[in-house]
């Protein structure tokens, strides 16, 4: 088992990987006490039936540079292969504005291969390859040298199995003509703002019962300075300050430090220095803000007239279509999108793309009253009017 510690050692499997139709890559990372993952392993490897194709990478050892594993994730004549992808971009981008592509999510290809919903990488392994996971090394800390053999055994088999998951699901995409529908998920995943985090808008993430405009344009710029400054410092967000203690400072509008001391929620540590600094300003300008400027919730979706005879037609056609199709339901439409459609609204991912040709164009047949759906034995069937 080889872990690869320098630049030319990476440099050399790179080279040999971008002669072959693909690379499985994973990750090993930390989140706990930093904002941003700190990455702590990557495992690569090219096709192959056994170890010899495959590599560890430590990103820790002090002399390795990862550009040749980035000149590897540019080349566009390797598909880079990965499972449930999104945070091992995620970190590839923050440290150095890189996507692999063209890339490919075993997950989301599971999904449209009938695998079901959000199927897990350690599912695919006994269902496809035919092999079962030790799970002792799952809750490793990566950042701690040395790796024992059972962890970098672990670690190894997170792309030495993924070569087989790949080969099958991409062979079963082929055979079905369903390869286009993934690459459309893909473009998601390689698309840079799906990994770039604005202070001005973490407040958005937030559930408050209070939704008055100048109490939000409060908790705006009390979210802002925290995703700021937890960035800046690369500290959990919630170790800046909590969620509810978010609220409660928007709720009590401190203006000076001794407010802060009469905060339940607030703490110890933000009620001094930098942090309480940045609680009193961010009030100050929460209650500055112009009326015109203040942030609203989007109650749009709340208003429309939900149709609920219809909505359950809807999901009774998803099941059917999805079940014939062989595709998770939850890939194709969630619960709100069928909502949206049973109340007349058109703007929904379920009738663009792939998703249209599975069950959006025979939805709205449905929604026009052009079609009906009737039983027989067991099958939902739709008969023409």
């Amino acid at each position: 088992m080889h872990t690869t510690t320098t630049t030319a050692a990476l440099a050399e499997f790179c080279t040999a990987a971008r002669q072959q139709p693909y690379v499985t890559v994973d990750t090993e990372f930390l989140r706990e006490r930093t904002y941003y993952s700190k990455l702590c392993l990557v495992q690569l490897a090219m096709p192959g039936k056994d170890d010899s194709t495959a590599v560890l990478v430590d990103p820790l050892a002090g002399d390795l540079s990862l550009e040749p594993l980035y000149e590897l994730f540019r080349d566009t004549n390797v598909v880079k292969v990965f499972h449930a992808a999104r945070q091992d971009l995620e970190i590839f981008f923050v440290d150095a504005g890189v996507i692999p592509h063209p890339l490919f999510d075993t997950q989301v290809a599971a999904m449209v291969c009938g695998f079901g919903e959000q199927v897990g990488y350690e599912k695919l392994v006994r269902s496809i390859a035919r092999q079962g996971l030790d799970k002792t090394s799952r809750f490793t800390d990566w950042s701690r040298r040395p790796l024992t053999a059972a962890q970098q055994k672990y670690a190894l088999a997170d792309v030495t199995h993924l070569r087989q998951i790949y080969e099958f699901l991409a062979k079963k995409l082929d055979k079905s003509g369903r390869s286009g529908w993934v690459e459309e998920e893909m473009a998601i995943l390689e698309a840079p703002e799906t990994y770039v985090v604005r202070p001005e808008e973490a407040w958005k993430r937030l559930k408050t019962r209070t939704t008055t405009p100048k109490f939000l344009a409060v908790v705006r710029e009390l979210a802002r300075f925290r995703e700021t400054y937890a960035q800046d410092k690369d500290v959990p967000r919630n170790r800046v300050y909590k969620d509810d203690a978010l609220l409660e400072l928007a709720s009590t509008k401190p203006q000076t430090p001794a407010d802060l001391g009469g905060s339940r929620l607030l703490l110890r540590e933000a009620r001094r220095g930098e942090i309480a600094e940045g609680i009193l300003a961010a009030v100050k300008t929460g209650l500055a803000c112009p009326p015109d400027e203040m942030p609203r919730i989007d109650r749009s979706r709340e208003k429309i007239q939900v149709n609920p005879a219809l909505a359950d037609l809807l999901r009774v056609l998803l099941k059917a279509k999805t079940e014939a199709s062989g595709v998770a339901s939850r890939l194709v439409a969630p619960s709100a999108d069928l909502d949206a459609l049973a109340a007349g609204l058109r703007d929904v991912p379920a009738l663009q793309g792939w998703r249209n040709e599975v069950f959006g164009r025979d939805a709205l047949r449905l929604c026009d009253g052009e079609i009906a759906l009737t039983v027989k034995g067991t099958e939902v069937e739709i008969v023409e009017i």
